[in-house]
């Protein structure tokens, strides 16, 4: 019944607003594509498989630091978040959750460069979403240009101000649990360069007890034009994160709306505590009008300290690397073009990592853990090599392209012990040594498409394949002192054809893709029994995954005449609908194999949609309404555990006005405006029924839940630019 109010409310403002438009006589306008649309189009055409972008506006549709709520609009994707800005896990065409923490399988870029480690892991912890002017995610596996990764790929942009001159703009917002953030920025732009440099400060007491939040952001970002031939991008930052670890809790306290934390994780002070530094510089050269180069080096090291209820970590992990690509365009014949691609992304991680565990529910010294001997520093070198090409060629007299891609992935890694060293300690205390080297197979990944145009439809119907290598704390059981020698990596092939046009002189835009990915080689994780007595985890290749499913996008553009009360309204609709089975997929479960054939794939809903409706006034008033709906899941793999669905109803309402020397946008916002109990983070597959000494639950009871907030929560701010 509240879904159907809300889906009423938002049909009934359309309703209004519309007649407020036609009930004039408006002045003839041209209606252009959206921005969002155009880049769509644009990145639909070059990657030739299906491409969902957002825009500048669409993340201030929310508060950019609630990066879940803008890209969870997207058919095809969603956001897990462990903390209240932090942890974030994302899950492209259903794939990206198989990890309990952090992201896996899905690749991520910031101004082209890799956010992603040479193993392939991605902490989005320490970046600004508060500087991102749009997004643009590949859906489902793009070896051909980003290496590996079955998921996807994930694009971060920063840009430079398009005005010319020297500009100060000041972002200041307030809002419930004592969020307070700013931004600073300042802006010099000429003919031949822009720069821009940026200072971000965040801050909230948390939704959850003791789940605080401090963030600063200190960003450089400038765009030179060397001469008529080159140009050079430089990107600098540096960042400091600190994320409160509430903890899980039980699914009674859960769906009661009840959340007191986990008292296991209070004890610690767990936290996750970063200080990160990021650099790059790309250089773009054009050879000639039909060929060119363009080269990113980069580096970023990540220094965590993470406390959990049950260890104490901390690990320095620096990342540096190259992504290469030349362009060389030529004419076949009069009627035929054709554009190649060939490049390079070598990237190697360096970590050092230390891990100690707590020695248990000891009250009295809560932050004691065990010995040195029974704790863990390793040394990690990871190298990740991808060699690429992607062909294009357009028979422009029927509007017809064929693309021709194929990567070369190869990953290896060589870990050292520092607790094995000879005389470290004695024999009978540690008596085994865990280094290792693994190195996989190169990998060849194809890409094939036929793309047709009809008017402003495109049509691409594409194979393409990917892969995901295990991480070397994967490839090693530390518990039997043993290399896990048959791990394979896994390997998804996908078919997928989608359809993206405009129609009604470009007010609707939409983009259908129907899509098939095989997922062969599943890497989960397992549980195996000690013949000494114990158990200890590992991961293994348990069989095979399929993912079918549709999305869909809508959105509509209806602009006004200058005389009338509404200057622009966009309704828009996003659907998922999947049919996500394993397929001769067995695991062991409680020390027996279990067959999940046929089960429904842990953690994606089969149904996901949006539901939104913009409003922008001439008088600079403006609104923004989204609902968005998140089917029922299941956490185990044998689908006994159905965790309820939930619908997030968040509105903005705003006054914008632009001037020649300031703007001016001062807003009010509110999220979950029903009161829905939802989640955030869930424990999945062999993860579940999480249970940790010193907790508030008696034992036995699972505690697999991080909770969102529960009751309707609000922001305000304003934001000022200055122009000299």
């Amino acid at each position: 019944m509240k879904k159907l109010f809300i889906l009423s409310y938002i049909l009934l403002m359309a309703g209004i607003t519309y007649a407020q438009t036609t009930t004039k006589e408006l002045e003839e306008v041209i209606v252009k594509e959206k921005r969002k649309t155009a880049k769509e189009r644009g990145e639909f055409k070059r990657h030739a498989q299906s491409v969902e972008a957002i825009t500048e506006e669409d993340i201030n549709r929310n508060n950019p630091a609630f990066i879940e709520q803008s890209l969870g609009m997207m058919a095809g994707v969603q956001v897990d978040k462990r903390t209240q800005l932090g942890g974030q896990r994302l899950v492209i065409r259903g794939y990206g959750n198989d990890q309990k923490f952090n992201n896996w399988g899905v690749k991520a870029y910031y101004n082209g460069v890799p956010i992603t480690t040479a193993e392939g892991v991605t902490v989005l912890d320490d970046i600004d979403f508060a500087n991102v002017n749009n997004i643009e995610v590949v859906k489902g596996p793009a070896a051909t240009m980003y290496g590996g990764g079955v998921g996807g790929v994930a694009r971060f942009y920063m840009k430079s101000s398009e005005e010319k001159g020297v500009s100060l703009t000041e972002k200041l917002s307030f809002g419930s649990f004592g969020l307070f953030q700013s931004n600073t920025r300042l802006d010099i732009v000429n003919d031949s360069s822009a720069i821009a440099l940026t200072f971000g400060h965040l801050q909230s007491d948390g939704y959850r007890p003791r789940g605080s939040s401090l963030k600063n952001f200190l960003t450089f970002f400038g765009e030179f034009k060397l001469n008529r031939k080159q140009s050079l991008t430089a990107y600098m930052s540096h960042n400091y994160s600190l994320e409160g670890i509430t903890g899980q809790v039980s699914y009674a306290d859960y769906y009661n709306g009840i959340d007191n934390g986990n008292t296991a994780y209070a004890k610690k002070n767990a936290r996750n505590e970063f200080y990160t530094t990021r650099f790059s510089l790309t250089h773009s050269y054009n050879f000639s009008k039909n060929f060119s180069n363009r080269t990113a080096v980069f580096y970023f090291a990540q220094d965590l300290k993470n406390v959990s209820a049950g260890a104490d970590g901390n690990s320095e992990s620096p990342s540096f690397g190259v992504r290469s690509t030349f362009d060389w365009k030529t004419n076949f014949a009069e009627n035929v073009t054709n554009n190649l691609t060939v490049g390079t992304e070598i990237q190697q991680s360096r970590s050092l990592a230390t891990s100690f565990r707590f020695v248990g529910s000891d009250d009295s010294s809560p932050l004691k853990v065990q010995d040195i001997s029974k704790g863990s520093y390793f040394k990690t070198l990871t190298n990740q090599y991808a060699y690429f090409f992607h062909n294009r060629t357009t028979f422009e007299a029927i509007d017809l392209s064929v693309i021709v891609g194929l990567s070369a992935n190869q990953i290896d890694y060589t870990r050292l012990d520092l607790l094995a060293g000879p005389g470290l300690l004695t024999t009978a205390s540690y008596g085994k040594d865990l280094s290792f080297s693994k190195s996989f197979e190169t990998s060849y990944n194809p890409h094939i498409a036929l793309q047709k145009s009809f008017k402003q439809q495109i049509v691409n119907l594409s194979y393409s394949e990917g892969y995901n290598a295990p991480t070397a704390s994967t490839s090693f059981i530390g518990t039997i002192n043993k290399a896990n020698d048959n791990l394979l990596p896994e390997k998804a092939k996908m078919i997928d054809l989608g359809i993206q046009g405009l129609l009604f002189k470009n007010k609707l835009d939409y983009q259908v893709s129907l899509f098939n990915i095989d997922i062969s080689n599943k890497l989960t994780q397992l549980s195996g029994v000690i013949p000494t007595g114990g158990t200890y985890t590992y991961f293994a290749n348990t069989g095979n995954q399929s993912n079918q499913g549709v999305e869909l996008s809508l959105g509509y553009l209806i602009v006004g005449g200058a005389k009338s009360f509404i200057k622009k309204l966009e309704p828009f609709f996003n659907y998922s609908n999947y049919n996500f089975k394993y397929a001769d997929f067995k695991t062991i479960f409680k020390g027996s194999v279990v067959d999940f054939t046929d089960k429904q794939v842990v953690g994606v809903p089969k149904t996901k949609y949006t539901l939104g409706l913009d409003i922008v006034t001439n008088m600079g008033l403006y609104m923004n309404n989204t609902y968005n709906v998140m089917g029922d899941v299941y956490t185990d793999f044998a689908n006994t555990n159905n965790v309820k669905g939930f619908a997030l109803l968040n509105s903005k309402l705003g006054y914008k006005i632009l001037g020649k020397k300031m703007d001016f946008d001062v807003y009010f916002a509110g999220n979950n405006l029903t009161n829905e109990i939802n989640y955030t983070f869930l424990f999945l597959g062999n993860s579940i029924n999480d249970s940790d000494a010193g907790s508030n639950y008696p034992t036995g009871v699972a505690t697999d839940v991080n909770p969102g907030p529960s009751k309707a929560y609000y922001f305000g701010g304003v934001n000022v630019k200055f122009k000299f």
